[in-house]
């Protein structure tokens, strides 16, 4: 690959992870990305296929589910209004059974036990 398809697959991944990060809560598809991003969806998937060795979408929920973990291990004890469900929620998953198995899967532990272990 030239070097300046790398530098610009370079680019076009971190631009795609400021606009998810942005927001993460929502729901994003892969043709707005290509949209905001004056792209093709070939070229998106290339990129991201470079850069992380996976799918954009794939990235988009591991990005995501790092974040809920961060949310979980950061909650304020004392705020009880803080659950599983509503961070999940937060972070764009909806369907919290599929969140719940991929939450073990990545990280070992249920997400209610990293909110009890961030709350002890």
């Amino acid at each position: 690959m030239p070097v300046g398809s790398f530098e610009r697959y370079a680019f076009i991944v971190e631009t795609a992870e400021q606009i998810i990060r942005a927001r993460l809560g929502e729901p994003i598809c892969i043709v707005t990305l290509c949209e905001r991003l004056g792209v093709s969806e070939r070229r998106l998937r290339s990129a991201f296929r470079t850069m992380h060795g996976m799918s954009p979408y794939r990235h988009l929920r591991k990005l995501r589910m790092a974040e809920a973990r961060r949310a979980l291990l950061t909650t304020d004890p004392a705020r009880a209004t803080v659950t599983v469900t509503r961070i999940a929620m937060d972070h764009g998953f909806v369907e919290l059974g599929r969140f719940a198995v991929e939450y073990r899967m990545a990280f070992g532990e249920s997400p209610s036990a990293t909110l009890q272990r961030a709350q002890a």
